[in-house]
């Protein structure tokens, strides 16, 4: 793709470690500046990215086409471009920090590599508890932590909360992924946040009773494994269960056909969400252009695309989903707990999950 310069991570890494071990320069600032003009004129904004999705670029690629502003794309996991951007320090080329967990931005929070933004768009567009109060971070998309149902082994008059998942009744019944993984590190954090600590490693407990077998594989594994027979009940993100039903491959299909979702807790505090978020560097070059770009992250056009191309719920009220099943699944009762508090119960959380033995 023409508009994106991507950057040899090996050689600038090597780089500015070279850099940084011959010259003793500052680590990021504990108070980031706010984001003022460099004065430099440079019509770029440099993302640093772990979202690995090609529909992605066709963001990028409108963005551009729209403010005449390229996209300079650094693509890696969201904990080693955190230690990246800290490691290149007041010298670091990044702009924008996206990553797919609130955790995660928690994380890049803490460690002081984002700016706080004062944006009317984005604080009018993007809802209080999917973004920062302070506005180091914003979320751009949101996806459900669901639980997955074989419909020929579970009534779903059965489910019910996140709670229930530790009933001995699923005992043998019931498939996740690894405790390393952060989206279950967020749930449980959520879980921490409504029932406190002792209850929560009561419930981690009991979880961990019911497994059907040790934690392995990603989502879309867990969601196998309950089409297959090889458990009734998962727990896995929507977009996973989306990505099999709007498939091209009949085998995929397939699986989502013997398969539900169930939208936990809505008689309550609502289904945990999660989101990918984005947050200006607080060293970043181009500060203004890093806003315009998050500011078009959030606009209707963007939000489609986020819903259209990778099966994941905006997080504008009013934009237009363009996708058959999320507008099926769609209006379901959220958590309105801050996603900042996932990030910020995550050492506990992880603390808990390890103690109960889930691997």
């Amino acid at each position: 793709m023409k508009r994106f310069k991507y950057f040899w991570m090996g050689i600038a890494s090597a780089v500015v470690a070279i850099v940084v071990g011959c010259t003793a320069q500052p680590d990021v600032p504990e108070t980031p500046s706010a984001a003022t003009d460099t004065g430099n004129g440079e019509q770029v904004v440099n993302l640093y990215s772990s979202r690995h999705y090609d529909t992605d670029r066709s963001l990028y690629e409108n963005f551009t086409e729209q403010t005449g502003i390229e996209v300079n794309l650094v693509e890696a996991k969201g904990d080693e471009l955190i230690e990246r951007i800290k490691s290149e320090g007041v010298n670091s080329p990044a702009d924008v920090y996206i990553t797919v967990d609130a955790g995660m931005l928690w994380r890049a929070q803490e460690a002081e590599i984002l700016q706080p933004v004062e944006s009317e768009i984005l604080e009018s567009k993007v809802p209080e508890n999917l973004r920062d109060p302070q506005g180091h971070w914003f979320g751009l998309s949101k996806r459900a932590r669901v639980i997955v149902y074989n419909k020929d082994a579970v009534d779903p008059n059965e489910l019910s909360t996140y709670e229930d998942l530790a009933d001995p009744k699923w005992e043998g019944r019931l498939v996740i992924r690894s405790s390393n993984n952060i989206y279950n590190q967020s749930l449980v954090g959520s879980l921490l946040a409504a029932d406190g600590e002792e209850a929560t490693e009561e419930w981690v407990k009991g979880v961990v009773e019911n497994f059907a077998r040790p934690p392995e594989g990603n989502d879309t594994a867990q969601i196998r494994a309950v089409a297959d027979g090889l458990a009734d009940i998962a727990v896995a993100n929507s977009y996973y269960v989306a990505r099999l039903a709007n498939s091209d491959d009949p085998e995929d299909r397939a699986i989502a056909e013997k398969i539900d979702m169930f939208f936990p807790n809505q008689d309550g505090r609502g289904t945990h969400v999660n989101i990918s978020g984005a947050g200006v560097v607080a060293n970043a070059p181009h500060p203004e252009n890093a806003v315009k770009f998050i500011e078009y992250l959030v606009s209707p056009e963007a939000q489609t695309v986020f819903a259209k191309g990778n099966n994941e719920f905006p997080v504008v009220e009013d934009a237009e989903l363009d996708n058959p099943f999320l507008e099926k699944y769609s209006g379901f009762k959220e958590d309105s707990l801050n996603a900042g508090i996932f990030g910020k119960n995550n050492a506990e959380a992880l603390m808990i999950m390890d103690r109960a033995g889930w691997k």
